[in-house]
């Protein structure tokens, strides 16, 4: 057979949830740029997820040094110190914490991912191999993923080449939260490599958490109970663009419309915060920058109640990015 000129490289598709299970393989998510890279004989092509070539000698040379002719690997390159990226930081524990609950509570979107070495090449290059997609002559994507690791396994990757391994931790995600990184992902050992986004694989993203106070609600629709999705928000000085404690509530302070949070509960919840909800109904919104606040099918009501909620990030609109509900909590002042 001969190896083909592109392939399409396969996706993961971003869940909220957590979960564990001996059908799954965890894997550290890096923060670098996918690659893949095209051996035949002492040629090696380099390219991005959006088949734009990359020159990057060093790691050209280390591929075509692989004891194969011809190979076909999917990975992920990053740049940067020891303490910062690649293994050595997963062993250790070791690496910068992008989203924290600090960052979280004192109203700052998460930091944006990786570093200036990484955008400027500078630095230490490593390339996490996690696939491998074609080997002597032969396409094994349609193998199960656990079978291909097995192959990638015999190669003898060296610097900069790293073999991305398992976790075995019981909560990967929480390894990733709390070694800075930029999350798990999730593959079932029985995959096959598909050329496209897949419920195959699974990118869980650390998230960041904060309190917010609830001004309203929607309607549950289909065959959802007792409401749709909360509307919460944060008290904010006026003119002030921070997103400070529930708590720190003052007198002439804007109620801001941070967005909706429509997952994390169970049924049992959702038919007591209703009844909560109901009990607090107001006519108007009260919040009083209300960018973005859905009218249709929604209920308003006094700011009392306060949630925990973890999230993705901010976007630039200043909005909850993928939201979830951890907790509530009765009184904003304790």
């Amino acid at each position: 057979m001969t190896l083909p000129e592109w392939l399409e490289p396969m996706a993961a598709t971003l869940t909220q949830e957590r979960f564990t299970g001996p059908e799954w393989i965890f894997e550290r998510k890096f923060d670098g740029i996918r690659l893949l890279a095209f051996k035949q004989g002492p040629d090696v092509r380099l390219y991005s997820r959006n088949r734009l070539p990359q020159n990057i000698p060093v790691l050209a040379d280390a591929i075509a040094k692989l004891p194969v002719h011809d190979v076909i690997l999917d990975g992920e390159i990053t740049w940067g110190g020891p303490s910062t990226r690649g293994d050595d930081s997963a062993r250790s524990g070791q690496g910068p914490s992008t989203r924290g609950d600090d960052s979280a509570r004192s109203g700052q979107g998460p930091s944006t991912r990786g570093d200036d070495s990484a955008r400027s090449g500078q630095g230490t290059l490593a390339y996490h191999v996690f696939d491998i997609l074609w080997l002597d002559g032969r396409d094994v994507m349609s193998r199960p993923l656990d079978e291909r690791r097995a192959l990638l396994s015999e190669l003898p990757l060296r610097t900069p080449l790293r073999r991305v391994e398992a976790l075995d931790d019981p909560h990967p995600w929480e390894r990733a939260r709390s070694e800075g990184w930029e999350g798990v992902i999730a593959k079932r050992r029985d995959s096959r490599y598909e050329h496209r986004r897949s419920p195959h694989w699974l990118k869980m993203k650390c998230e960041a958490s904060q309190e917010l106070v609830v001004g309203g609600f929607t309607d549950p629709q289909g065959g959802r109970v007792g409401l749709g999705a909360l509307l919460v928000g944060y008290f904010a000085p006026r003119q002030s663009s921070g997103r400070p404690e529930p708590g720190s509530k003052g007198e002439g302070d804007d109620f801001v419309f941070a967005g909706k949070v429509g997952t994390g509960f169970d049924t049992k919840l959702l038919l007591e915060l209703r009844a909560r909800l109901d009990a607090l109904e107001i006519p108007t919104p009260p919040f009083t920058k209300s960018k973005g606040l859905p009218r249709l099918r929604a209920h308003w009501v006094r700011p009392e109640i306060v949630v925990q909620v973890a999230f993705i990030e901010w976007t630039v609109h200043g909005k909850l990015r993928h939201s979830r509900l951890l907790g509530v909590r009765a009184d904003p002042s304790t």
